[in-house]
């Protein structure tokens, strides 16, 4: 079955195509530049965006793939969640064209594509843990089997991603002439930077639970900024690789240690890292490192395959259409879409 993956749930624009055997074609990712005067993604900025470059994107996606529409057997696309008016161009774009062209359609939740990006470059078979750390989520899932999830621990309040988002305002890192993700942009300063300068808490680190939180370390961070004289102090730009690389380790430690006994609680042999957040080399070295102690495998998807991408939708979608599962016209967005909610 040859599919084609449709991906627009927040600032990227992405079509992939994924072969019969399930190889990997072609996977174009667009990311927007719109958002970067405003230090986040702007909604009706990121749908029309979207509009203007979802049939470029498929029709590159296609040419790259060396196929036409003609060639494909079904279209997978992200349903949700995500901001609903870049998920409802994607879903549109999806149902028009399956519909055109007498193809069949499913529609993908947006973490069941990331659970499946660990295994487009490196085969992974069930059972595994996965640490899903993206902008909007950070989750430890147990896969006993492909669509059958397990929920270990989430965050109670931001997710990581959007730790890295904030403190990377407070600490002015965020570029205006292009759009940066926080991770990246902190990563970057944190390079140069001393993790030990400054000791941040390690919010929940009670062992017995596997929730996340990340709200109080932010705010250590702000308080810490704070005390230096405030943003764009003359203290603060002295020291904000410090702060940075300081702010980066603590939230590394977090997810390393709930990782480590997620394992210990379920006896993992294998794990994977995914979501944007996995492509930071710091967590992804520290992460492997720590369990290759433990004799457990950690799977990783190259950086592009971390971020948003329409591969990782076309391959679980693959999943389902293999399984016997269709989408109907009615197939519609749903910004709040709750993994457990997908059939199993």
């Amino acid at each position: 079955m040859v599919v084609l993956g449709i991906e627009t749930s927040c600032d990227e624009t992405s079509a992939a195509v994924l072969g019969a055997d399930g190889g990997l074609r072609s996977n174009v990712v667009l990311s927007q530049q719109e958002h970067a005067p405003y230090g986040g993604v702007v909604p009706e900025l990121a749908s029309r965006a979207h509009i203007r470059t979802i049939g470029p994107v498929i029709e590159q996606a296609l040419r790259e793939a060396g196929l036409q529409l003609a060639h494909i057997d079904a279209i997978a696309v992200t349903c949700g969640p995500g901001l609903v008016g870049s998920l409802l161009v994607g879903v549109n774009a999806a149902k028009g064209l399956a519909y055109g062209a007498g193809l069949e359609l499913i529609g993908v939740h947006h973490l069941e594509g990331h659970l499946f990006s660990a295994g487009i470059e490196r085969s992974l078979e069930p059972p595994f843990l996965s640490l899903l750390v993206s902008g909007g989520h950070t989750e430890l899932v147990h896969v006993p089997s492909y669509g059958t999830y397990h929920h270990l621990g989430r965050t109670l309040d931001d997710a990581a991603g959007e730790a890295f988002d904030k403190v990377a305002r407070l600490l002015d890192l965020l570029p205006q002439d292009q759009f940066v993700a926080g991770g990246r942009a902190v990563g970057d300063a944190a390079e140069s930077g001393d993790a030990t300068a400054i000791t941040f808490p390690r919010p929940l680190p009670e062992k017995t639970g596997l929730d996340f939180s990340f709200s109080g370390l932010k705010t250590a961070v702000r308080t810490e900024i704070l005390r230096l004289g405030g943003p764009g102090s003359a203290a603060v730009r002295r020291l904000t690789a410090d702060l940075a690389a300081s702010f980066q380790q603590a939230v590394i430690d977090v997810l390393v240690a709930r990782t480590l006994h997620a394992v210990e609680r379920t006896g993992a042999v294998r794990c994977s890292l995914v979501g944007g957040v996995a492509a930071n080399q710091k967590l992804r070295s520290d992460l492997q490192v720590a369990l290759r102690r433990l004799g457990v495998d950690l799977f990783i998807p190259s950086p592009l395959l971390c971020t948003d991408n329409a591969a990782m939708i076309a391959a679980a979608g693959r999943f389902r259409l293999l399984a016997g599962e269709r989408s109907g016209w009615d197939l519609d967005a749903r910004p709040r879409l709750p993994l457990a909610g997908m059939p199993a």
